[in-house]
């Protein structure tokens, strides 16, 4: 493939990058050096769809969260104050990696950093670099690029990384032996199904109170009319199915409290477009629970690589008595073994609701590397020694929680 359909020259910073293959690594040519190649305008992003998800498949991806829909969809609906700052690792002609960066301004405990960061937010349940193969050589390179230009930036901030990630453990080492200051949270632990095993055996992994539990409001729902389960993955009604997805989404406890698709423009914008997206790609599923016809609760998710990942859910508030969503997550189950799925994803924190059906979780973090300058490292101190050990102490806890009772809230 020509250089020049990813990266025109007019538009790209491109950088040779003499990294050879070690001993083992792959059946390259050790010969062939790798370039980095910067994409900085929209118009070069635009052209990149085909060899971005070519890439995401032969780097055997197998989520939604950095194929091209989901990342162009992203930029294009929420508008951040900054620029792209995408690397492309070139193998002679071809490229084999991408680094999906942007550059912006950030603060650290009210101190302003000049940011790199993935292109990703909080709606971005998982985060990595696209590496297929080579794929230390390309990281290496990657850094080389990164460390080169340091003097413009303060931090790079890579969130929602699983744990044992190739890039994460490439760069941290990277960044390490230059001396670079390295930091790391652990964000969250994603609750998930492995489907390994009957349908008979996983239900015996359930607690006795859930089973119960979810029997009697099933009986109660049952008498109310006749209740069915709904798949809907398409089709011409699709934005006016995807309008009733939204207002379910918002309708109890969600909307009231802002967190719901519905209550921020650019948000409602993005999953507008990224859904009939997913549609056309053939990952969309909306689940429905429906009583005589009625819509009441839903679950908005995405099937990639045979693996199910549930964005949002919400339900009828009317028919909370006979908890909706607890129903449709069982048939919803059902459906994945019917299916012979291999997974399905609860994704997002170890909630109690989701922990009822997975006694599984996926640890993520987000990491943070600094250039090591006098100013860095006082906000790598101040970010990673000195605030957790305040927060981690008795009276810290104390003071937060007396002000919460009051209403107000301790800067993190």
């Amino acid at each position: 493939m020509d250089t020049a359909t990813i990266v025109p020259a007019v538009n790209a910073t491109s950088r040779d990058a003499p990294v050879l293959a070690e001993d083992g690594a792959d059946t390259q040519p050790a010969s062939i050096s790798l370039r980095v190649d910067l994409v900085e305008d929209d118009d070069t992003f635009l052209r990149m769809g085909p060899v971005w998800n070519r890439l995401v498949d032969e780097a055997r991806v197998d989520h939604p969260f950095l194929r091209y829909e989901w990342v162009r969809t992203w930029w294009e609906c929420f508008k951040p104050e900054g620029k792209l700052h995408i690397l492309v690792v070139m193998e002679g002609a071809e490229p084999i990696a991408i680094a999906p960066l942007m550059f912006d301004q950030g603060r650290v405990y009210g101190c302003a950093v000049r940011r790199l960061r993935g292109i990703a937010n909080v709606y971005t349940e998982r985060f990595d670099l696209i590496l297929t193969r080579r794929a230390k050589e390309a990281c290496k390179a990657i850094w080389n690029f990164l460390a080169a230009e340091a003097s413009s930036w303060d931090m790079l901030e890579l969130r929602q990384i699983p744990e044992n990630a190739r890039a994460a453990e490439y760069l941290r080492f990277c960044a390490f032996e230059d001396n670079f200051l390295l930091g790391q949270w652990h964000s969250s632990d994603g609750p998930f199904i492995p489907i390994d095993q009957p349908w008979d055996s996983y239900v015996k992994t359930l607690s006795k109170k859930h089973l119960s539990n979810l029997r009697g409001r099933a009986k109660g729902l049952h008498r109310i009319g006749e209740v069915r389960h709904e798949i809907v993955t398409g089709g011409e009604q699709l934005s006016r199915t995807l309008d009733e997805a939204f207002l379910l989404e918002a309708a109890a406890w969600k909307g009231k409290a802002g967190t719901a698709i519905m209550n921020r423009p650019d948000r409602l914008a993005f999953y507008r477009s990224l859904l009939p997206r997913a549609a056309e790609g053939g990952w969309l599923q909306l689940h429905f629970l429906t009583i005589e016809g009625k819509r009441i609760a839903v679950q908005i998710a995405l099937l990639v690589h045979n693996k199910l990942y549930i964005l949002k859910s919400g339900y009828d508030p009317h028919y909370a008595p006979f908890s909706p969503s607890l129903l449709l997550c069982e048939l919803m189950l059902r459906d994945a073994w019917k299916r012979k799925l291999t997974e399905v994803d609860f994704l997002g924190d170890a909630e109690r609701w989701k922990l009822e059906w997975a006694n599984r979780t996926r640890p993520h973090s987000w990491i943070f590397i600094f250039p090591n300058s006098i100013r860095n490292r006082l906000l790598h101190h101040l970010k990673f020694m000195l605030l957790p050990r305040i927060h981690n102490h008795p009276f810290y806890r104390i003071v937060k929680s007396a002000g919460q009772r009051i209403g107000l809230n301790l800067h993190e």
